[in-house]
C-alpha cells in the first residue's frame, strides 16, 4: 500500500556536523508539539529528511501547513512512500505531477541513498520520465528550468516521491540557542523581533511592561494574543508582565523630562536583565530600528545599553517600518498590533525628548531617584503566565518557591 506522508526537509542542520543529531531530535520534538491537534502516528529521522506520518496515512495539507510554521523546517512536501517496486513509484510519480497545478514543462530528478539499490540514477529518471510523458502528453521535459521537478528518492529501503513542496520558516529548531528574555509591547517591532530570534533557535521569554496602575490592562491582553499567534512556531514558554505605570511617575517627576524615555528603558533593561539571571537567558532582545525614533538613535541606544552586562540583540536594527510590517503580516501579529492600547510606552510622555542623550546628563538624572529600590520591588512584582507552545522551555528553580503567588493553577494557559 502506497502511503501519503509529509516529508519535512531542512538546511541549516544539514550543515551541523556531529551536532546534526541533536538539531534533528530537538526539531522532531518540537514538531511533536506542533502536531498535537493532528492524527500524527510518527515522526522520524531518516537519511537528510524528518517523515511525519499520519495514523490513516494520509498525511493532510493542514498538516503540511502546520508543519512549514515550525522553526528549523526549509520545506515540506506531501510525498509518496511506496516499496522499491518500480511499478508502484512510476505510479507514484504520475499521481504527484496530476497534483501539482499549472505547469508547462517538467522533469524527473531521481536519487539514490541507499547504495544496495540496483537501478542508476539515470535509468530511474528515463523509467519515470517516460511513463511521465505519456501520461502528459502536451507537456514537454525541460532539464533546465522546468516548471515542475518530481523527485523520486530511494532512502532506506523505501522510495519517496513528490512534487509539490510549501516553503517553511527556515532557520534552526527552538530549543538549540538556549533563552533569550526579549521586550515585548502589543506594537509591530517587539513580535517580530521576538520571533526572528526563536527562528535562530532561541527559547523566548517575553517581558512586557505594562501601564498598569495608571492605565488599564488592555495592552497585557492584546501581548497574550500575540504569544498566541505565535504559538505555531512554538517559541515562547512564559510572559512575565511587570506593572510599571506607578514607577514611570515617580521617574517623570524626579528628572529632567527631555531625559525620561531613556530613565524609563535603563529600569526596563535592569528589570528584563535580573528576570534573565533568574531564568537563566544569555540575552536580551529588543525591537529597536535605528533611528525610528527618538529613543532609537545611537546616543540614546548607548546610555541605555551601559547599565546591563548581558549582550542585547536587536534583529530589527536595519529594517524600515514597511519590512516590519510585511513581516508582522506574515507571522499573524499585524492584526494584534493594529489596536491601539495605552501602556507604558504612552504613558508620561515627554514633550520634547532628548535624541542624543549626554553621558553625564544621564548619570546625574540617574541618581536623581533610588533606581535600585525601584527595581528590586519590579522584579518582586512581576507576574507571569505560562504557555504550553514551546517544548524547550524549562521554568526556573529559583522561581519554584514562589509559584503559588505568581502563577496560580488558573493562570497557566495552554492552547
Amino acid at each position: 500500500m502506497v502511503e501519503r506522508l509529509c516529508l519535512v526537509h531542512y538546511h541549516e542542520i544539514g550543515l551541523k556536523g556531529k551536532n546534526r543529531s541533536t538539531f534533528e531530535n530537538q526539531l522532531v520534538t518540537n514538531l511533536h508539539r506542533a502536531l498535537r491537534a493532528h492524527p500524527v502516528a510518527n515522526i522520524a529521522r531518516i537519511s537528510g529528511y524528518v517523515t511525519v506520518e499520519a495514523k490513516d496515512g494520509r498525511a493532510t495539507r493542514e498538516m503540511a501547513d502546520a508543519i512549514a510554521r515550525v522553526p528549523g523546517v526549509a520545506r515540506v512536501s506531501l510525498a509518496y512512500k511506496c516499496s522499491l517496486d518500480e511499478q508502484e513509484y512510476v505510479s507514484a510519480a504520475i499521481a504527484a505531477l496530476g497534483e501539482y497545478g499549472e505547469f508547462s514543462s517538467f522533469k524527473v530528478h531521481a536519487r539514490r541513498s541507499s547504495t544496495t539499490y540496483p537501478r542508476h540514477t539515470i535509468e530511474m529518471n528515463q523509467l519515470v520520465g517516460t511513463a511521465l510523458c505519456e501520461a502528459f502528453p502536451d507537456k514537454k521535459v525541460d532539464v533546465h528550468t522546468p516548471d515542475a521537478t518530481v523527485v523520486v528518492h530511494v532512502v532506506q529501503g523505501s522510495t519517496y516521491v513528490y512534487a509539490a513542496s510549501e516553503v517553511g520558516v527556515g532557520g534552526l529548531p527552538v530549543g538549540t540557542a538556549g533563552k533569550v528574555v526579549t521586550l515585548l509591547s502589543s506594537g509591530f517591532d517587539s513580535p517580530v523581533a521576538t520571533w526572528m530570534v526563536g527562528r535562530r533557535g532561541a527559547t523566548c521569554i517575553p517581558v512586557h511592561f505594562s501601564g498598569r496602575p495608571m492605565t488599564s490592562d488592555t495592552s497585557e491582553w492584546l501581548c497574550q494574543d500575540i504569544v498566541d499567534a505565535l504559538a505555531p512556531s512554538g517559541i515562547v514558554g512564559r510572559l512575565y508582565v511587570v506593572p510599571f505605570g506607578a514607577r514611570q511617575r515617580e521617574i517623570s517627576l524626579a528628572v529632567p523630562q527631555s531625559l525620561r524615555i531613556i530613565m524609563y528603558r535603563r529600569v526596563m533593561f535592569r528589570v528584563s536583565e535580573r528576570i534573565a539571571r533568574l531564568e537563566g537567558a544569555k540575552a536580551i532582545v529588543t525591537g529597536e530600528s535605528l533611528g525610528q525614533v527618538a529613543s532609537q538613535t545611537l546616543d540614546n541606544i548607548a546610555a541605555v545599553n551601559e547599565v546591563v552586562d548581558l549582550p542585547v540583540l536587536r534583529p530589527l536594527i536595519g529594517s524600515d517600518k514597511q519590512e516590519i510590517i510585511r513581516r508582522a503580516q506574515a507571522i499573524g501579529t499585524y492584526d494584534i498590533s493594529c489596536q491601539t492600547a495605552p501602556d507604558c510606552c504612552t504613558l508620561f510622555m515627554p514633550r520634547r525628548p532628548e535624541t542624543h542623550a549626554r553621558i553625564r546628563e544621564v548619570h546625574e538624572a540617574w541618581e536623581t531617584f533610588d533606581h535600585e529600590g525601584m527595581i528590586d520591588d519590579l522584579v518582586a512584582g512581576a507576574e507571569y503566565r505560562d504557555f504550553s507552545q514551546c517544548s524547550s522551555y524549562k521554568p526556573p528553580r529559583q522561581l519554584a518557591a514562589r509559584h503559588a503567588q505568581l502563577a496560580p493553577a488558573d493562570n497557566i494557559v495552554t492552547e
